[in-house]
């Protein structure tokens, strides 16, 4: 790729969003990479000025100083890198919610992952496929282990395999990508992500609605016989058992929080005593992409 200055100003493209899928996708023609539990970020390098943007188009240079200072190491005067920004823990795991406390807190901590290039140097490289825009990406970044910015590597293995030993680490899940795919920005079947969903009992303490009239329910982990505040999961039962659901917190409505340091709000309290199973994302922190499964009765 030769060297030439772009002709017109380069700033925020949409992104291309992956399709979420129970399981990998088989067969030839993927390649597989971890699903790094952080927040989506485009970085965008133009004759020296460099910006760091999220998936909605927002711009976050100055949280992400760091590394947008890393950035203007790269050799390059132009350039759309896409990418994720993680904090990781002691295993090198990435903590969402480690990342952000860290951003304000600790920026010294966050790392940029890199995993496409859609520019380069006055050449727009979305029509390219993508396994020669990661062999660009890859020659662009050099490997340093304390650097703000890394490349994301991936495998050409099955899978489903590589989906089991990304679980078994715990990890947020993976991402499959056709090999030869070009970018194109928006929600995308040639990016497919499969999370690392389990199912987990709670406790009910109480139910509210969010700004758009959803309802979630309120929930605690029991360790050892101590309820503590585990976050909210979007509770929509079976019409044939909303009837049920509604004598049962009838029954156990309070008019206080359960527990400390919950505010009281518009929530609907209740006294914890019903048991729900929950899937949801195996992280660390507040319940995330939770979702209420069933009431527990025996």
């Amino acid at each position: 790729m030769s060297c030439s200055a772009p002709v017109t100003p380069l700033g925020f493209i949409k992104l291309e969003i992956p399709t979420p899928v129970p399981e990998p996708p088989a067969g030839a023609g993927w390649f597989h990479e971890i699903k790094y539990d952080g927040y989506r970020t485009l970085i965008v390098i133009d004759q020296g000025r460099i910006r760091a943007f999220s998936r909605p188009g927002r711009d976050w240079t100055g949280p992400y100083s760091r590394v947008v200072e890393a950035a203007t190491k790269l050799p390059c005067k132009a350039a759309l890198i896409d990418g994720e920004v993680v904090v990781q823990d002691e295993q090198g795991i990435s903590d969402f919610e480690a990342l952000r406390s860290a951003i304000h807190k600790a920026p010294h901590r966050l790392v940029f992952f890199a995993f496409d290039l859609l520019h380069l140097d006055g050449h727009d490289l979305r029509k390219t496929p993508l396994i020669e825009r990661r062999a660009a990406l890859r020659a662009l970044i050099e490997p340093a282990p304390r650097s703000p910015i890394q490349f994301s590597d991936h495998v050409d293995c099955d899978g489903a395999k590589f989906f089991k030993a990304a679980a078994e680490l715990g990890l947020e899940g993976i991402v499959s990508k056709r090999v030869q795919s070009l970018y194109r920005g928006g929600p995308s079947r040639s990016w497919l992500k499969c999370k690392n969903m389990v199912e987990s009992e709670f406790v009910l303490l109480g139910t509210d609605r969010d700004a758009n009239g959803i309802p979630w329910a309120l929930l605690a982990s029991d360790r050892e016989g101590a309820l503590e505040f585990a976050g909210p999961a979007i509770l929509n039962p079976p019409q044939r058992e909303r009837g049920k659901w509604g004598e049962l917190m009838a029954a156990l409505a309070v008019a206080k929080p359960p527990l400390r340091g919950l505010r009281q709000g518009s929530a609907q309290w209740l006294r914890p005593e019903l048991r729900v199973r929950v899937k949801h994302l195996k992280a660390k922190g507040v319940l995330r992409h939770a979702t209420v499964k069933q009431l527990i009765t025996d």
